[in-house]
Protein backbone atom coordinates (compact mmCIF):
# COMPACT_ATOMS: atom_id res chain seq x y z
CA UNK A 1 0.00 0.00 0.00
CA UNK A 2 1.23 3.49 -0.85
CA UNK A 3 -0.02 6.98 -0.04
CA UNK A 4 -1.39 8.69 -3.15
CA UNK A 5 -2.34 12.33 -3.67
CA UNK A 6 -4.49 13.16 -6.68
CA UNK A 7 -4.55 16.87 -7.45
CA UNK A 8 -7.71 17.57 -9.41
CA UNK A 9 -11.22 16.22 -8.85
CA UNK A 10 -12.64 16.33 -12.35
CA UNK A 11 -14.07 13.20 -13.94
CA UNK A 12 -10.69 11.66 -14.80
CA UNK A 13 -8.91 12.70 -11.61
CA UNK A 14 -11.72 11.26 -9.52
CA UNK A 15 -11.76 8.06 -11.58
CA UNK A 16 -8.01 7.62 -11.18
CA UNK A 17 -8.43 8.17 -7.42
CA UNK A 18 -11.02 5.39 -7.38
CA UNK A 19 -8.66 3.04 -9.23
CA UNK A 20 -5.80 3.70 -6.80
CA UNK A 21 -8.15 3.19 -3.84
CA UNK A 22 -9.67 0.02 -5.31
CA UNK A 23 -6.11 -1.27 -5.76
CA UNK A 24 -5.64 -1.04 -1.98
CA UNK A 25 -4.09 2.39 -1.39
CA UNK A 26 -4.97 5.41 0.74
CA UNK A 27 -5.81 8.37 -1.50
CA UNK A 28 -6.12 12.08 -0.83
CA UNK A 29 -8.14 13.79 -3.57
CA UNK A 30 -7.71 17.57 -3.84
CA UNK A 31 -10.64 19.57 -5.19
CA UNK A 32 -10.48 23.28 -5.96
CA UNK A 33 -13.93 23.84 -4.42
CA UNK A 34 -14.58 22.86 -0.81
CA UNK A 35 -18.16 21.77 -1.57
CA UNK A 36 -16.80 19.15 -3.98
CA UNK A 37 -14.20 18.02 -1.43
CA UNK A 38 -16.88 17.77 1.26
CA UNK A 39 -19.15 15.65 -0.92
CA UNK A 40 -16.26 13.28 -1.68
CA UNK A 41 -15.27 13.13 2.00
CA UNK A 42 -18.71 12.80 3.54
CA UNK A 43 -20.99 11.27 0.89
CA UNK A 44 -18.38 9.34 -1.12
CA UNK A 45 -19.68 10.85 -4.36
CA UNK A 46 -18.56 13.42 -6.89
CA UNK A 47 -21.97 13.99 -8.41
CA UNK A 48 -20.95 16.89 -10.66
CA UNK A 49 -18.62 14.64 -12.64
CA UNK A 50 -19.48 10.99 -11.94
CA UNK A 51 -23.16 11.12 -10.96
CA UNK A 52 -24.19 8.46 -8.47
CA UNK A 53 -21.08 6.30 -8.76
CA UNK A 54 -19.95 5.38 -5.25
CA UNK A 55 -16.37 6.23 -4.30
CA UNK A 56 -14.32 4.07 -1.91
CA UNK A 57 -14.01 5.19 1.69
CA UNK A 58 -10.23 5.06 1.22
CA UNK A 59 -10.51 8.34 -0.73
CA UNK A 60 -10.32 11.45 1.44
CA UNK A 61 -11.53 14.66 -0.18
CA UNK A 62 -9.84 17.95 0.71
CA UNK A 63 -9.52 21.46 -0.68
CA UNK A 64 -6.24 22.03 1.21
CA UNK A 65 -3.25 21.18 -1.03
CA UNK A 66 -0.90 20.86 1.94
CA UNK A 67 -3.17 18.29 3.54
CA UNK A 68 -3.53 16.40 0.25
CA UNK A 69 0.20 16.23 -0.44
CA UNK A 70 1.44 15.42 3.05
CA UNK A 71 3.31 12.11 3.01
CA UNK A 72 2.42 11.29 -0.60
CA UNK A 73 4.60 8.72 -2.34
CA UNK A 74 2.78 9.18 -5.65
CA UNK A 75 1.47 12.60 -6.68
CA UNK A 76 -0.99 12.53 -9.56
CA UNK A 77 -1.48 15.84 -11.38
CA UNK A 78 -5.01 15.94 -12.77
CA UNK A 79 -5.47 19.59 -13.71
CA UNK A 80 -5.84 20.81 -17.34
CA UNK A 81 -2.67 21.18 -19.38
CA UNK A 82 -2.82 24.95 -19.71
CA UNK A 83 -3.20 25.44 -15.93
CA UNK A 84 -0.65 22.83 -14.86
CA UNK A 85 2.30 25.24 -14.60
CA UNK A 86 0.49 27.75 -12.39
CA UNK A 87 -0.91 25.11 -10.07
CA UNK A 88 2.40 23.29 -9.77
CA UNK A 89 4.20 26.53 -8.91
CA UNK A 90 1.89 26.83 -5.91
CA UNK A 91 2.28 23.20 -4.88
CA UNK A 92 5.95 22.40 -5.54
CA UNK A 93 7.23 23.22 -2.03
CA UNK A 94 4.57 20.93 -0.54
CA UNK A 95 5.47 17.87 -2.63
CA UNK A 96 7.62 15.26 -0.82
CA UNK A 97 11.14 15.22 -2.25
CA UNK A 98 11.11 11.66 -3.56
CA UNK A 99 7.49 11.35 -4.66
CA UNK A 100 6.74 10.05 -8.15
CA UNK A 101 4.95 12.73 -10.19
CA UNK A 102 2.29 11.41 -12.57
CA UNK A 103 0.71 13.54 -15.31
CA UNK A 104 -2.88 12.93 -16.42
CA UNK A 105 -3.06 15.96 -18.73
CA UNK A 106 -2.95 15.39 -22.48
CA UNK A 107 -1.72 18.54 -24.14
CA UNK A 108 1.14 20.78 -25.17
CA UNK A 109 1.71 23.99 -23.23
CA UNK A 110 0.81 26.67 -25.75
CA UNK A 111 3.18 29.36 -24.50
CA UNK A 112 6.28 27.13 -24.53
CA UNK A 113 5.56 24.11 -26.76
CA UNK A 114 6.49 21.85 -23.84
CA UNK A 115 4.97 18.45 -23.17
CA UNK A 116 3.41 18.05 -19.73
CA UNK A 117 6.26 15.92 -18.35
CA UNK A 118 8.69 18.67 -19.37
CA UNK A 119 6.59 21.30 -17.60
CA UNK A 120 6.48 19.14 -14.46
CA UNK A 121 10.24 18.59 -14.44
CA UNK A 122 11.00 22.26 -15.06
CA UNK A 123 8.61 23.69 -12.45
CA UNK A 124 9.14 21.08 -9.72
CA UNK A 125 12.89 20.68 -10.23
CA UNK A 126 12.40 16.91 -10.17
CA UNK A 127 14.65 14.63 -12.16
CA UNK A 128 12.87 13.36 -15.28
CA UNK A 129 13.13 9.81 -13.90
CA UNK A 130 10.62 10.81 -11.21
CA UNK A 131 8.07 12.00 -13.78
CA UNK A 132 5.54 9.62 -15.33
CA UNK A 133 2.53 9.81 -17.64
CA UNK A 134 -0.73 7.86 -17.34
CA UNK A 135 -2.43 7.48 -20.71
CA UNK A 136 -4.38 5.17 -22.99
CA UNK A 137 -7.99 4.50 -24.00
CA UNK A 138 -9.34 5.77 -20.68
CA UNK A 139 -12.91 7.07 -20.91
CA UNK A 140 -13.52 8.10 -17.32
CA UNK A 141 -17.15 7.09 -16.83
CA UNK A 142 -16.61 3.56 -18.13
CA UNK A 143 -13.62 2.96 -15.84
CA UNK A 144 -15.38 4.56 -12.86
CA UNK A 145 -18.23 2.12 -13.46
CA UNK A 146 -15.76 -0.78 -13.22
CA UNK A 147 -15.76 -1.73 -16.91
CA UNK A 148 -12.56 -3.57 -17.94
CA UNK A 149 -9.89 -1.32 -19.43
CA UNK A 150 -6.14 -0.96 -19.83
CA UNK A 151 -3.85 1.98 -19.38
CA UNK A 152 -0.18 2.85 -19.89
CA UNK A 153 2.27 4.10 -17.26
CA UNK A 154 5.15 5.74 -19.10
CA UNK A 155 8.33 6.71 -17.25
CA UNK A 156 12.02 6.80 -18.15
CA UNK A 157 12.75 4.86 -14.96
CA UNK A 158 11.26 1.38 -15.15
CA UNK A 159 11.34 0.91 -11.36
CA UNK A 160 9.17 4.02 -10.95
CA UNK A 161 6.87 2.86 -13.72
CA UNK A 162 6.43 -0.50 -12.01
CA UNK A 163 5.74 1.15 -8.64
CA UNK A 164 2.91 3.17 -10.18
CA UNK A 165 1.74 0.16 -12.20
CA UNK A 166 1.33 -1.92 -9.06
CA UNK A 167 -0.40 0.91 -7.20
CA UNK A 168 -3.04 1.57 -9.87
CA UNK A 169 -3.78 -2.04 -10.81
CA UNK A 170 -7.44 -2.16 -9.78
CA UNK A 171 -9.47 -5.32 -10.54
CA UNK A 172 -10.93 -3.62 -13.63
CA UNK A 173 -7.86 -1.64 -14.78
CA UNK A 174 -4.83 -3.37 -16.28
CA UNK A 175 -1.78 -1.06 -16.44
CA UNK A 176 1.14 -1.63 -18.81
CA UNK A 177 4.55 0.03 -18.49
CA UNK A 178 6.45 1.90 -21.19
CA UNK A 179 9.65 3.97 -21.12
CA UNK A 180 8.67 6.02 -24.20
CA UNK A 181 7.35 9.16 -22.50
CA UNK A 182 7.67 11.25 -25.68
CA UNK A 183 5.62 8.87 -27.82
CA UNK A 184 2.93 8.49 -25.18
CA UNK A 185 2.54 12.23 -24.67
CA UNK A 186 2.48 13.09 -28.38
CA UNK A 187 -0.10 10.34 -29.00
CA UNK A 188 -2.25 11.52 -26.09
CA UNK A 189 -2.18 15.11 -27.28
CA UNK A 190 -2.78 14.51 -30.98
CA UNK A 191 -5.65 12.07 -30.50
CA UNK A 192 -7.79 14.90 -29.10
CA UNK A 193 -7.22 16.92 -32.27
CA UNK A 194 -8.05 13.99 -34.54
CA UNK A 195 -11.17 13.28 -32.46
CA UNK A 196 -12.39 16.82 -33.18
CA UNK A 197 -12.03 16.04 -36.88
CA UNK A 198 -13.92 12.76 -36.39
CA UNK A 199 -16.73 14.63 -34.63
CA UNK A 200 -16.89 17.21 -37.40
CA UNK A 201 -17.08 14.40 -39.96
CA UNK A 202 -19.91 12.68 -38.10
CA UNK A 203 -21.72 16.00 -37.71
CA UNK A 204 -21.60 16.47 -41.47
CA UNK A 205 -23.37 13.13 -41.86
CA UNK A 206 -20.43 11.04 -43.04
CA UNK A 207 -20.16 7.41 -42.02
CA UNK A 208 -17.72 4.74 -41.01
CA UNK A 209 -15.51 4.84 -44.09
CA UNK A 210 -14.77 8.50 -43.46
CA UNK A 211 -14.21 7.87 -39.75
CA UNK A 212 -11.81 5.02 -40.48
CA UNK A 213 -9.93 7.21 -42.93
CA UNK A 214 -9.57 10.02 -40.41
CA UNK A 215 -8.43 7.63 -37.68
CA UNK A 216 -5.79 5.89 -39.77
CA UNK A 217 -4.50 9.03 -41.49
CA UNK A 218 -4.62 10.82 -38.14
CA UNK A 219 -2.48 8.05 -36.70
CA UNK A 220 -0.07 8.44 -39.63
CA UNK A 221 0.50 12.15 -39.00
CA UNK A 222 0.72 11.64 -35.24
CA UNK A 223 3.32 8.92 -35.79
CA UNK A 224 5.38 11.19 -38.08
CA UNK A 225 5.51 13.85 -35.37
CA UNK A 226 6.26 11.41 -32.54
CA UNK A 227 9.11 9.76 -34.45
CA UNK A 228 10.60 13.12 -35.39
CA UNK A 229 10.63 14.08 -31.69
CA UNK A 230 12.21 10.79 -30.58
CA UNK A 231 9.21 8.56 -29.91
CA UNK A 232 9.00 4.82 -30.60
CA UNK A 233 6.77 3.62 -33.45
CA UNK A 234 5.60 0.67 -31.33
CA UNK A 235 4.04 3.09 -28.85
CA UNK A 236 1.91 4.62 -31.59
CA UNK A 237 0.60 1.17 -32.56
CA UNK A 238 -0.30 0.36 -28.96
CA UNK A 239 -2.68 1.46 -26.22
CA UNK A 240 -1.36 5.02 -25.95
CA UNK A 241 -1.52 5.48 -29.71
CA UNK A 242 -4.08 3.52 -31.72
CA UNK A 243 -6.03 2.43 -28.63
CA UNK A 244 -6.61 5.93 -27.30
CA UNK A 245 -7.26 7.30 -30.78
CA UNK A 246 -10.00 4.77 -31.56
CA UNK A 247 -11.75 5.31 -28.22
CA UNK A 248 -11.66 9.10 -28.46
CA UNK A 249 -12.71 9.27 -32.11
CA UNK A 250 -15.64 6.87 -31.83
CA UNK A 251 -17.18 7.18 -28.36
CA UNK A 252 -20.17 9.34 -27.48
CA UNK A 253 -18.39 9.89 -24.13
CA UNK A 254 -15.54 11.70 -25.88
CA UNK A 255 -15.71 15.44 -25.20
CA UNK A 256 -13.55 16.21 -28.23
CA UNK A 257 -15.69 14.18 -30.61
CA UNK A 258 -18.85 15.76 -29.18
CA UNK A 259 -17.32 19.21 -29.53
CA UNK A 260 -16.61 18.48 -33.19
CA UNK A 261 -20.24 17.49 -33.73
CA UNK A 262 -21.35 20.91 -32.51
CA UNK A 263 -18.82 22.68 -34.74
CA UNK A 264 -20.09 20.77 -37.78
CA UNK A 265 -23.62 21.93 -36.98
CA UNK A 266 -22.51 25.54 -37.24
CA UNK A 267 -21.72 26.33 -33.60
CA UNK A 268 -18.85 28.65 -32.78
CA UNK A 269 -16.13 27.46 -30.40
CA UNK A 270 -17.82 29.43 -27.63
CA UNK A 271 -21.24 27.94 -28.40
CA UNK A 272 -19.81 24.44 -28.60
CA UNK A 273 -18.14 24.97 -25.21
CA UNK A 274 -21.45 26.02 -23.70
CA UNK A 275 -23.11 22.91 -25.12
CA UNK A 276 -20.43 20.69 -23.53
CA UNK A 277 -20.81 21.77 -19.90
CA UNK A 278 -19.04 25.09 -20.39
CA UNK A 279 -15.65 23.54 -21.18
CA UNK A 280 -13.55 24.02 -24.30
CA UNK A 281 -12.34 20.62 -25.49
CA UNK A 282 -8.62 20.00 -24.97
CA UNK A 283 -8.14 19.39 -28.69
CA UNK A 284 -9.21 22.94 -29.55
CA UNK A 285 -6.36 24.38 -27.50
CA UNK A 286 -3.92 21.62 -28.43
CA UNK A 287 -4.51 21.95 -32.18
CA UNK A 288 -2.59 25.24 -32.28
CA UNK A 289 0.26 23.90 -30.15
CA UNK A 290 0.53 20.69 -32.18
CA UNK A 291 0.43 22.58 -35.48
CA UNK A 292 3.23 24.90 -34.34
CA UNK A 293 5.28 22.00 -32.97
CA UNK A 294 4.88 20.12 -36.26
CA UNK A 295 5.87 23.16 -38.30
CA UNK A 296 9.02 23.65 -36.21
CA UNK A 297 9.84 19.94 -36.59
CA UNK A 298 9.24 20.00 -40.35
CA UNK A 299 6.36 17.50 -40.14
CA UNK A 300 3.24 17.68 -42.33
CA UNK A 301 -0.04 17.32 -40.38
CA UNK A 302 -2.93 18.19 -42.72
CA UNK A 303 -5.78 16.99 -40.48
CA UNK A 304 -4.43 18.97 -37.56
CA UNK A 305 -4.08 22.06 -39.77
CA UNK A 306 -7.68 21.62 -40.92
CA UNK A 307 -8.88 21.54 -37.31
CA UNK A 308 -6.91 24.72 -36.61
CA UNK A 309 -8.61 26.42 -39.55
CA UNK A 310 -12.09 25.48 -38.29
CA UNK A 311 -11.47 26.27 -34.62
CA UNK A 312 -9.28 29.35 -34.90
CA UNK A 313 -9.46 30.83 -38.40
CA UNK A 314 -13.16 30.85 -39.20
CA UNK A 315 -13.08 28.21 -41.94
CA UNK A 316 -16.15 26.06 -42.49
CA UNK A 317 -16.07 22.31 -41.99
CA UNK A 318 -17.13 21.73 -45.60
CA UNK A 319 -14.34 23.90 -47.00
CA UNK A 320 -11.56 22.16 -45.10
CA UNK A 321 -12.97 18.76 -46.06
CA UNK A 322 -12.81 19.71 -49.72
CA UNK A 323 -9.24 20.92 -49.23
CA UNK A 324 -8.23 17.61 -47.63
CA UNK A 325 -9.81 15.64 -50.48
CA UNK A 326 -8.14 17.87 -53.03
CA UNK A 327 -4.60 17.33 -51.79
CA UNK A 328 -2.13 15.84 -54.26
CA UNK A 329 -2.26 12.05 -54.54
CA UNK A 330 0.63 10.01 -53.17
CA UNK A 331 1.67 6.57 -51.92
CA UNK A 332 0.25 5.55 -48.56
CA UNK A 333 3.69 4.41 -47.38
Amino acid sequence: MVQVAVMGAGSWGTTVSKAFADAGNQVSLWARREEVAAEIREDHRNSAYLGDIALPEAIYGTSDPEEALSGAEIVVLGVPSQTLRGNLERWRDLIPSDAALVSLAKGIEHSTGMRMSQVIAEVSGADTERVAVLTGPNLAKEIAAGQPAATVVACENMDRAQLIQAAVAAPYLRPYTNTDVVGCEIAGTCKNVIALAAGISAGLGFGDNTAATLITRGLAETTRLALQLGGDQRTLAGLAGMGDLVATCTSSLSRNRTFGLHLANGASVEEAAEATKGQVAEGVISSLSVSELARDAGVEMPITDAVVDVCHKGATAQSVLQRLLGRSRKSEL
